[in-house]
């Protein structure tokens, strides 16, 4: 005969698995924001150097038309990070998204682990209360045989 606990094992394992169904897919989403995080460090980085470059030419004359470039060209760059910072913040959504279903998803097995612990809890109980019921039951048929 199975136990409470032993059959609700079926349904932990199952919410195991889900909790690392979970656990992976934050860590796909954490991974996909990281990459778009580099990206937009990377373009922070390299409109930095490109401002510092343009400060270091501009040390005598430039013509009109290379400033009108630079200015295009910063522009344009901040154009691109204004775009990565979106989706550097979409990504930062997804991954709070994935987070709050895995942290569900934890609940949910860490929920059903305190469950079969009571079901374990109750069994022995019961289990002692058998056990003390024997002995009660073998020590009284002992101390009436005692007294025939």
């Amino acid at each position: 005969m199975t136990t409470r606990s032993q059959r609700l094992q079926v349904v932990l394992t199952l919410e195991e698995r889900k909790e690392q169904e979970a656990l992976d897919a934050m860590n796909g989403v954490r991974n996909q924001w990281q990459v778009e995080k580099d990206r937009l460090d990377e373009l922070d980085r390299y409109q930095r150097e490109y401002h510092q470059q343009m400060r270091a030419q501009q040390q005598g004359t430039v013509p009109v038309s290379r400033l009108q470039g630079w200015q295009n060209f910063i522009a344009r760059l901040d154009l691109l990070i204004g775009d990565q910072q979106k989706r550097v913040a979409q990504a930062a959504e997804r991954l709070e998204h994935a987070r709050q279903n895995w942290q569900r998803a934890w609940e949910c097995r860490r929920g059903m682990e305190k469950y079969i612990d009571t079901c374990r809890a109750q069994e022995q109980r019961a289990r002692d209360l058998a056990e003390q019921k024997q002995a009660d039951e073998a020590a009284a048929r002992q101390f009436s045989r005692r007294r025939q």
